[in-house]
C-alpha cells in the first residue's frame, strides 16, 4: 500500500522506538511512481534514511543483481559515514543487501573487485564518479542502476563540482534510463534553482524542527580591535569544554585550526581527549578522529569545514564557531552538527575575534531567527569542466558530437549552453584550438569516417583518469615525522609555497605539534618533534570565505539602527558611540569614504562590506586612478568589511574615485596585466586537461605549472583571445577571485550616495584596518613590539586618548606600491611545546 511501511521494516522502526516521519513514507510514495525528488528537511530529520529507505526496500526481495543505488556526496568522510550508518539496518533485518564506498582513498584491489563484481549501494564523491564513467566498462557497470542518492546537494550546486556531477548524472540517464534522481539537503536559499539542478519532478518541504539556542561569549578583558583567529578567547572556549559531553570547535580556516588546538591544549589541566581534524592532514589521523567521535570517546575537537556536512555525530552537545561565520548558511550547517535530532534545539556558542566580528554574528544569529538563508544562485556551468567530461566520455567509447550534446543539455548548469560554445569547447579537447593546433600534446581526440570521436591513445586515456578532478589546489607536499629509528609516521601535507620559506631549524606548528624542519628530501619534509623559536603555522590559499552579499547588509542595517546596539556588549555600544561622535556611522544604502592623515602618510578607509574578494579587486581599481591622478598610493589592505589605502599624498575627488566607470576601461586595462587572471587562467588550463600535474612516476610542481600557464595564456590573449579557456576564466575571475559582480551592485548602489569624511586623526571604526595594515610588514620580534606600541598610540588617538602625532609629508619612493592580501604565515610567541595525545598522532 503506497505510503506505508512493509515487514520487515515496520518492525525494525518500532524495534527502535521510531515511527516513520511523513516525508519518508512520502520518499517511498515517489519512488514507486518512478519520480525523482528533491528533499529538503532540517538536520536530524531522518533525510539520509528517507533517502535510501525505497532502494532498501526494493532490494530487500534480493531479486535484483548489480548495481543499485549511487549514493554522491561532496566529501569523503560523508560516504564512509553513510556506509557505517546504512550497515546497521541492513545488519539487523538480515537483508542480502552488499554496501560499499568509493573514492580517493579505496584500496586498488578494492576498487577493481567493485567492478568486477559492484555492490547492490555505492558511496562515492563526484570525481570517484568520473573516473568510473571515464572507463571502458562504465555502460556495463551502470546497467543496472535505479538511483541515484545526491547528498548536501546544496554544496556541490553552482560550483564547479557541481558541474561534473551534473555532466555525470546526465551520463547515467543515458547509460540507465529509468534511473531515479534523489537530491538531499537541509539548507537551500533558492529551492527552485536546486530542484533543477537535481532533474527532480517533485520537492519534499519538511517544516523546520526545534529552533537552535544561539548565544555568544567573548573573551575576558578588552575585546580585540582586529584578527581573525579568536585565540585570547581559548580559557573560555576551554572552560565550555570541559562542562559539556562533546564539542566540535569550528574555526574558518586550517591555520586557525592548528592554533586553536594548540593554545587549547595548553589549558588541557584534566588532560582531556581532544583532537584536530582539517584537510591537510593525513587520512589515517582523519579517520582516527572521526572513528573516536563516532565511538563518543572524545570530548572537543577542532576542526574546519572538513566536518561542515550531514555526517551523523549523534553524541554532539554544542558546537562553538570561534571567528564569524561568514554567512547565515552556513552557520546553520555548523549548528546543525550539534543534537543532530529534529525535534531537539542544537545549541552553538558564537566567539568573535574582533569586535566587527561582533557585528557579523550578531547580524547572523538575527538572520537565523528570521530563516533567512543566504548564497548565490547557481551559475552557469564552466567550460573547463564540461572540456575535462568531453574527454572523460571519449575515454569510455567512441561518440557522436550531436548525441554528446543533446545529453549535456539535458544537465541544469548547461541547459542554456549554446552549440557554438559546445563545438568550441570539442574542439579544443581535439586538436587545443586554432592557436594550439599545430603542437601535438594538445590533440587528444580524432574523428572517424563517420564522425564518431575517439581518444588518441591509450596513454592519453590513463593520463586523463589521473588528472580528473576541479579542485585545483596549491601543491601539496607531504610532512614525515622522524624519529630515532628514521622515518615515521606521514602527518599530512603543507603547501609548496610554505616550504619554500623555510630553512632547516625553522619551526613550524602542524598536526597539533611543534615541528622542527630537518630537509626536502625526495619531495617530502622531513622534520622532528620539538624545536626553539618562533614557529610558523601553514596558511593555505583560498581557505578564507567571504562575506555573503546577504549578512553583509544585515550588518549595514544594524549599525544604522542604534535600537539594536542594546544586542552588543558594551565594549563595542561604546565603539560606535565614539565613531558616530567624531565621525558617521556606514549606512545601508551609501558609501562612507574616511581619509585622514598620520605619520606622514594619507589613508582612505572606504566601508564596503563587500567581502575580501571584492574589496582587494576594488583596491587594485582604485590604487590604479589614484595613480592616475597623482595621489601616490603606497599599498592597500582589503578585509571582510573595509578597504584601507595609504598614500603619500591627500585622497580627493572620492566620488570620481569609486565611480562606476572603473569596471569599463580600467578593469579591462588590468585584467589584461593581471596576475589574479593569470591565476585564474592555471587553474583553468588545469581542470580543462591543458596542464596535466599528475604524471606517472612525477607530478609538476608549481613554478612548472605556472611558467607553462603563464607561457600559455600570453599565446592564447595574442593568438586567439576568444579561445574557450580564455572566455572560461574571465567567467571565474567575475564570479570568483576578482567577484565584479559584486562590485557593480554596490557601485550601482551608492551612485550618488558616497559619503566623504576627512577627518584630522584615524576614526575608532577605521583602527581595526590600520592594524591590519600594520601587521603586512611584521617580519621580526622588535617590528612585533613596534606594531603594538604603533597599535596602543592609534587607539588611543581613536578614542581621544591621545592626540595624533604632526604630519610630515613622506618621502615617495618610486615604484613602491605594494598591495596586499594578508599575510601568508602567522607568528606566534614564544612558548613551550604542547603535550600531545597519543590516540590521535
Amino acid at each position: 500500500m503506497p505510503g506505508t511501511l512493509p515487514e520487515p521494516f515496520q518492525t525494525w522502526f518500532t524495534a527502535q522506538g521510531w515511527a516513520p516521519r511523513p516525508h519518508q513514507l512520502a520518499m517511498l510514495e515517489a519512488a514507486r511512481a518512478g519520480d525523482s525528488v528533491l528533499l529538503i528537511a532540517p538536520t536530524g530529520g531522518g533525510k539520509t534514511l528517507a533517502g535510501f529507505l525505497p532502494s532498501l526496500v526494493e532490494l530487500a526481495a534480493g531479486t535484483h543483481t548489480g548495481l543499485h543505488t549511487l549514493y554522491v556526496s561532496p566529501l569523503k568522510a560523508l560516504a564512509t559515514d553513510i556506509a557505517r550508518n546504512l550497515t546497521r539496518p541492513v545488519q539487523d533485518m538480515h537483508l542480502p543487501i552488499t554496501i560499499e564506498a568509493r573514492h580517493g582513498d579505496t584500496p586498488s584491489n578494492r576498487r577493481a573487485r567493485q567492478r568486477e563484481a559492484p555492490p547492490n549501494i555505492l558511496l562515492t564523491t563526484p570525481e570517484s564518479l568520473a573516473v568510473l564513467l571515464s572507463l571502458p566498462d562504465a555502460p556495463a557497470l551502470f546497467a543496472s542502476l535505479r538511483c541515484v542518492v545526491l547528498d548536501e546537494v546544496h554544496a556541490m550546486a553552482g560550483t564547479k563540482r557541481g558541474d561534473q556531477l551534473a555532466l555525470g548524472v546526465a551520463r547515467l540517464r543515458r547509460l540507465a534510463p529509468a534511473t531515479r534522481c534523489v537530491g538531499l539537503s537541509a539548507t537551500v536559499a533558492h529551492p527552485d534553482a536546486i530542484q533543477h539542478f537535481t532533474g527532480a519532478s517533485r520537492r519534499i518541504d519538511v517544516a523546520d524542527g526545534a529552533p537552535p539556542e544561539l548565544s555568544m561569549t567573548l573573551p575576558a578583558g578588552r575585546l580585540s580591535w582586529s584578527g581573525h583567529m579568536g585565540l585570547e578567547a581559548a580559557p573560555q572556549v576551554m572552560a565550555m569544554i570541559r562542562d559539556a559531553g562533546m564539542t566540535i570547535v569550528f574555526v574558518n580556516t586550517r591555520a586557525q585550526a592548528e592554533l586553536m588546538f594548540q593554545a587549547l591544549w595548553k589549558l588541557n589541566d584534566p588532560m582531556l581527549p581532544i583532537a584536530l581534524h582539517h584537510g591537510s592532514l593525513e587520512v589515517e589521523q582523519r579517520r582516527k578522529v572521526e572513528a573516536a567521535m563516532a565511538a563518543g570517546t572524545l570530548r572537543a575537537v577542532v576542526a574546519t569545514s572538513s566536518l561542515d556536512l550531514g555526517i551523523d555525530w549523534g553524541g554532539v552537545d554544542q558546537v562553538i564557531q570561534v571567528g564569524a561565520p561568514k554567512g547565515v548558511s552556513r552557520l546553520l550547517q555548523r549548528v546543525g552538527r550539534a543534537n543532530h535530532r529534529m525535534d531537539e534545539a542544537s545549541r552553538a556558542i558564537l566567539v568573535p575575534a574582533n569586535r566587527f566580528e561582533v557585528l557579523e554574528c550578531e547580524a547572523a544569529m538575527l538572520g537565523v531567527a528570521a530563516h533567512e538563508l543566504d548564497g548565490d544562485p547557481p551559475r552557469p556551468g564552466g567550460l573547463d569542466v564540461l572540456a575535462q567530461h568531453i574527454l572523460c566520455l571519449a575515454c569510455s567509447a567512441p561518440f557522436l558530437p550531436d548525441d554528446v550534446y543533446t545529453e549535456v543539455i539535458t544537465s541544469a548548469p548547461y541547459a542554456a549552453l549554446s552549440r557554438k560554445d559546445f563545438d568550441d569547447v570539442l574542439a579544443f579537447v581535439e586538436h587545443g584550438g586554432y592557436a594550439l593546433q599545430a603542437y601535438d600534446q594538445w590533440k587528444k581526440l580524432f574523428r572517424d569516417s563517420e564522425g564518431r570521436m575517439h581518444v588518441r591513445s591509450a596513454r592519453i586515456a590513463a593520463l586523463h583518469r589521473m588528472n580528473i578532478g576541479t579542485i585545483v589546489a596549491a601543491q601539496l607536499i607531504k610532512v614525515r615525522l622522524l624519529g630515532r629509528r628514521g622515518a615515521g609516521p606521514v602527518l599530512g601535507e603543507v603547501e609548496e609555497y610554505f616550504v619554500n620559506m623555510l630553512r632547516p631549524g625553522d619551526t613550524f606548528m602542524f598536526s597539533g605539534r611543534l615541528l622542527s624542519f630537518m630537509r626536502l628530501r625526495d619531495n617530502v619534509v622531513e622534520c622532528v618533534e620539538g624545536g626553539s623559536g618562533d614557529p610558523m603555522v601553514p596558511a593555505y590559499a583560498g581557505g578564507r570565505l567571504p562575506l555573503t552579499t546577504n549578512l553583509a547588509d544585515r550588518v549595514r542595517g544594524l549599525l544604522q539602527n542604534p535600537d539594536k546596539w542594546d544586542l552588543f556588549p558594551e565594549q563595542v555600544q561604546d565603539w560606535l558611540r565614539l565613531q558616530r561622535k567624531v565621525s558617521r556611522l556606514p549606512g545601508r544604502n551609501d558609501l562612507l569614504v574616511e581619509t585622514f592623515p598620520r605619520a606622514g602618510r594619507w589613508y582612505l578607509v572606504a566601508y564596503c562590506f563587500e567581502g575580501r574578494n571584492a574589496h582587494q579587486t576594488l583596491g587594485m581599481l582604485v590604487t590604479k586612478r589614484m595613480e592616475r591622478f597623482g595621489m601616490a598610493p603606497l599599498g592597500f589592505v582589503a578585509t571582510d568589511y573595509v578597504l584601507g589605502v595609504w598614500s603619500a599624498n591627500q585622497p580627493n575627488d572620492i566620488a570620481r574615485l569609486f565611480d562606476q566607470d572603473m569596471l569599463g576601461d580600467d578593469l579591462e586595462d588590468w585584467l589584461a596585466d593581471s596576475s589574479m587572471l593569470k591565476r585564474t587562467f592555471r587553474n583553468v588550463a588545469v581542470v580543462a586537461g591543458l596542464i596535466q600535474r599528475h604524471h606517472p612516476g612525477a607530478e609538476k610542481t608549481r613554478k612548472q605549472v605556472t611558467v607553462n600557464s603563464d607561457l600559455i595564456y600570453e599565446v592564447l590573449r595574442k593568438h586567439q583571445p576568444d579561445h574557450i579557456l580564455l572566455r572560461a576564466t574571465r567567467a571565474d575571475a567575475a564570479g570568483g577571485l576578482i567577484d565584479v559582480g559584486r562590485i557593480a551592485g554596490m557601485l550601482g548602489r551608492v551612485k550618488g550616495h558616497i559619503v566623504h569624511m576627512v577627518l584630522s586623526r584615524v576614526s575608532p571604526l577605521a583602527v581595526p584596518v590600520l592594524l591590519d595594515i600594520g601587521r603586512e610588514s611584521v617580519r621580526t620580534d622588535t617590528d612585533e613590539d613596534a606594531l603594538l606600541a604603533e597599535a596602543e598610540a592609534i587607539i588611543a588617538e581613536a578614542t581621544g586618548q591621545a592626540e595624533p602625532p604632526p604630519y610630515v609629508p613622506q618621502v615617495l619612493r618610486p615604484n613602491l606600491v605594494r598591495r596586499g592580501t594578508g599575510a601568508q604565515t602567522t607568528r606566534l610567541p614564544r612558548r613551550p611545546p604542547a603535550r600531545q595525545s597519543d590516540l590521535f598522532h
